[in-house]
């Protein structure tokens, strides 16, 4: 007999040698006895979209400002009708989340004044607001660039003395420590002034054009907003542009056949075209390269500022192809003709009032698009990626004084516990004592090391608790691609019994593509695509621009109609499969499978 619920979140077992794995979380971030009669009675699905990985104890800091900053936004700004916040728990190691709907009417009904008038305000000085919102983005990530992070000195200079500061050293450490503590916060309360409300104009046109055109597919509603330049998309047209500079300069060669970047760099020294060639590399790093191969949510993602593996591996394919006569370019100008195609016929089909509010309502969604994928590079790439260099300067603190064996060690602490440590360090630089730390905390990271290993053995369950009738809470729907129909998947209710077809999704990208599979599992392994291969993959990132100019489709695990994976492919031509749930697992590489865009499905032929 098929279930139809997920396991009670209280009594899914811990994994084996993984007992006391809740140390290594803040008291309120766990499933919990004084919350039971709540918790069991709501619906949790893991968030493998933002956290598919064992959340670093420290790094719970993005996930936590996020869950604080959506809800706020929801609830007590915009006062969003149907939806307040998204509530978050921690289980064995993985983010489960869920989402809080309101379902009485007369509680949407008395909220939808003060969501109009809100929100309205936005709507209409869109642009005036957004231009002042890049401005503050840019000032918190400068404000966390100017924190300076210092050792403690053996000595306070006599200048302390001399100008009567009466504050010390260990005073600004401190400051610094919760400098960049509530800056993460400011950010992601400033992710969020924007982004539902973006959302909630986008939903707002789609029920419209569901309600005019019944039949009409998600898809189509989607491409009536597509080909707009958005910033995602700058990295890579930066890489193309290196590319081009590099064969007008004849240091092609020395890039494309050299797959380490610093014996790149150590060539083109020698020469003034290649010195010419490094002087635009450096113009183009700040802030193009401040970008993660993963989500941003984990210290230990990939940026190119750090690791320029991946770009010049993605400079060196785009000579390649300007080489052999290829064209490098987005296919913008197509996906801009097939939009204005789109929304022609369906405009033509209407007149009067309908004609009127299905233009006024495309024309808003296309005004808040861009914001819906500008703020991911302002945020999870642009800021986090300074972020973590900066913690990373206190874990150096802390391995000189002997607390920790590893500057990432430091990962391994809540944001809570390297606040006790620092204090641990400046008392004892203030009385002359030794601190406790390099006494405690070598032996308990290396516990927590073992730990996290084992938890993440453990497969996450896709849900917990009692699945709602139907899915209606449509962020959830939206993003993450949580729908009736998936979560029936998920509980092994096969609703397409005798399909031809072995998987299904969300048709995310139009079109047909019959090719090789390669599955990937995380960034370090996108070196291994070949040009023309499907890609497979848990989810997609936006950093991975030079990969989308290689493939022939994407398939993915995790993600809805409005999920980064499906807005590139749709801007890059390309087709994708998103939301299937088991592709990573059912998908072998070397297998050929046919896609349907379209359709929303996946068929292994092989």
């Amino acid at each position: 007999m098929t279930d139809t619920r997920f396991p009670n979140p209280f009594d899914v077992p811990t994994p084996e040698g993984c007992e006391g794995w809740e140390d290594l979380y803040p008291y309120y971030y766990l499933f919990s006895e004084e919350r039971r009669e709540l918790e069991e009675s709501k619906f949790w699905f893991f968030d493998g979209m933002h956290h598919p990985e064992v959340l670093y104890p420290f790094d719970t800091i993005t996930s936590e400002s996020w869950w604080v900053a959506l809800g706020e936004m929801n609830s007590r700004v915009y006062i969003v009708p149907p939806a307040l916040g998204i509530d978050h728990r921690v289980l064995n190691g993985r983010l489960y989340i869920s989402a809080n709907a309101i379902t009485d009417e007369a509680v949407v009904g008395a909220r939808v004044a003060h969501f109009m008038e809100r929100a309205g305000y936005y709507y209409e000085h869109w642009d005036e607001l957004y231009a002042k919102w890049q401005d503050k983005a840019r000032e918190t990530i400068e404000e966390l660039k100017a924190v300076e992070i210092k050792p403690l000195p053996e000595m306070e200079d006599i200048e302390v003395v001399h100008s009567g500061r009466g504050l010390t050293s260990a005073y600004d450490l401190l400051v610094a420590y919760n400098r960049v503590v509530e800056n993460m916060h400011k950010i992601w309360h400033l992710h969020f002034e924007f982004l539902n409300l973006g959302y909630a104009a986008y939903l707002t046109y789609f029920g419209f054009c569901k309600q005019l055109f019944p039949d009409i597919p998600d898809q189509v509603v989607a491409q009536m907003v597509a080909g707009i330049d958005v910033l995602l998309f700058r990295p890579d047209a930066e890489l193309k542009k290196l590319a081009k500079k590099a064969v007008e300069l004849g240091v092609g060669d020395a890039i494309r056949d050299e797959p380490d970047p610093d014996a790149v760099i150590s060539v083109l020294e020698q020469s003034d075209a290649g010195q010419r060639w490094i002087a635009e590399l450096e113009k183009a790093k700040d802030p193009w390269f401040y970008f993660s191969t993963g989500s941003g949510f984990y210290h230990h993602h990939k940026t190119w500022i750090n690791d320029q593996t991946f770009p010049f591996s993605g400079i060196a394919d785009y000579i390649r192809k300007i080489e052999a006569g290829e064209s490098i370019e987005r296919p913008l100008d197509d996906v801009i003709a097939e939009r204005d195609r789109l929304s022609t016929e369906y405009a033509s089909l209407l007149d009067g009032d309908d004609l009127k509010n299905f233009n006024e309502q495309l024309g808003l969604a296309r005004t808040v698009f861009p914001f819906i994928e500008d703020h991911n590079f302002y945020v999870e790439h642009w800021h986090h990626a300074v972020f973590w260099n900066k913690m990373r300067e206190f874990g150096q603190i802390f391995v000189d004084a002997g607390f920790f064996e590893e500057v990432d060690d430091m990962f391994y602490l809540h944001r809570f516990e390297v606040e006790a440590a620092l204090y641990d360090l400046i008392a004892s630089w203030g009385v002359g004592t030794a601190a406790r730390g390099p006494g405690y905390w070598p032996k308990e990271v290396a516990r927590r090391k073992v730990l996290f290993a084992k938890l993440a053995e453990w497969q996450p369950l896709p849900a917990l608790g009692e699945p709602p009738e139907v899915v209606t809470e449509p962020f959830t729907i939206m993003l993450w691609g949580i729908t009736t129909d998936s979560i029936q998947n998920w509980l092994g209710i096969d609703a397409a019994e005798g399909a031809d077809y072995d998987l299904s999704g969300f048709a995310g990208s139009p079109g047909t593509v019959e090719g090789v599979a390669r599955v990937i599992l995380n960034a370090d392994e996108l070196s291994d695509v070949q040009e023309g291969e499907i890609l497979v993959c848990p989810i997609t990132n936006p950093s991975w621009g030079p990969v989308f100019s290689k493939i022939a489709a994407a398939v993915t695990d995790i993600g809805g109609m409005m999920s980064h994976a499906s807005i590139v492919c749709r801007e890059y031509g390309v087709p994708a499969v998103v939301g299937t749930g088991f592709a990573t697992q059912r998908i072998k590489t070397g297998q050929r499978l046919l896609v349907n865009g379209a359709e929303g499905t996946v068929k292994i032929l092989e």
